[in-house]
């Protein structure tokens, strides 16, 4: 087993521990806190409820009702409205009551419980859109970028890895003998960065053997708002993973690294 396999295994064991599962209430409702980070840094908490054959699984609220309470009212503007019903769709996680809710079945319940989280995650992200000033969260100034520099590029990129659950980038840039993978971070933080990095590694082999490409990890980090810890950027450095900051995106080595391998 080599360094990249013992640490994934960590990370595993990390995910396990981590994560509670208790009776909610009578009413048949299952509480599980998980070690990922809401909007005010406290754990994501989902609920599931098996009906029939199916499983119930719902934020109780919680993520729209979080966006509020900061003063972020989603329905009050239709761009914003816009943005959270392309995260929803993008992880089959629909509305019902403010709750973001999916359904699953046994089989599936791993891939639709991580598309719930993630779509509570993306969500709550939106906190941090600029609301005087910019007209969309981070990705679409991302999205924007690769528009300038005439690159072509696959948005909402899914891909299976290695333990079978799909996970998705926000673009992809396929080259002859390379593939890009990339994530854009409005803010980064000690679960969203290892998460990324899981997910490409999980991916890599897979992909490589199916494309016969090397497949690079690329996260494109705003650092204009907030000043962006070392600690994050030598992670990526030890891992193999590249980085733009937003603050120097227009630099000649950062064009590079979107397209030196065209």
């Amino acid at each position: 087993m080599n360094w990249i396999n013992t640490l994934m295994e960590d990370y595993y064991a990390f995910l396990k521990e981590k994560t509670l599962v208790t009776d909610s209430n009578s009413s048949g409702w299952v509480e599980i806190s998980t070690p990922f980070v809401g909007l005010f840094n406290d754990t994501i908490e989902i609920y599931a409820k098996k009906e029939g054959n199916n499983i119930i699984l719902s934020d109780d609220g919680n993520t729209l009702r979080d966006l509020e309470l900061s003063g972020l009212e989603i329905t009050r503007s239709p761009k914003r409205k816009e943005i959270l019903d392309r995260i929803l769709i993008n992880y089959g996680v629909r509305t019902n009551n403010a709750e973001l809710i999916t359904e699953a079945t046994e089989r599936d319940f791993p891939q639709k419980k991580l598309n719930l989280i993630s779509a509570i995650s993306e969500t709550a992200d939106m906190y941090y859109l600029a609301r005087h000033t910019v007209a969309s969260i981070f990705r679409e100034d991302v999205k924007a970028f690769l528009e300038d520099q005439e690159i072509i590029y696959t948005p909402y990129f899914i891909s299976k890895g290695s333990t079978g659950l799909e996970f998705t980038f926000d673009f992809q840039i396929a080259y002859k003998s390379a593939e890009i993978v990339i994530k854009s971070f409005n803010s980064v933080n000690k679960m969203n960065l290892p998460h990324f990095l899981f997910t490409w590694d999980d991916i890599k082999n897979v992909r490589e053997q199916q494309t016969q490409k090397e497949i690079i990890a690329l996260a494109i980090i705003n650092d204009i708002d907030r000043e962006v810890s070392d600690e994050y950027l030598s992670a990526l450095d030890n891992k193999g993973a590249q980085y733009i900051l937003w603050s120097q995106r227009h630099t000649p080595d950062n064009i590079n690294k979107l397209k030196r391998v065209a």
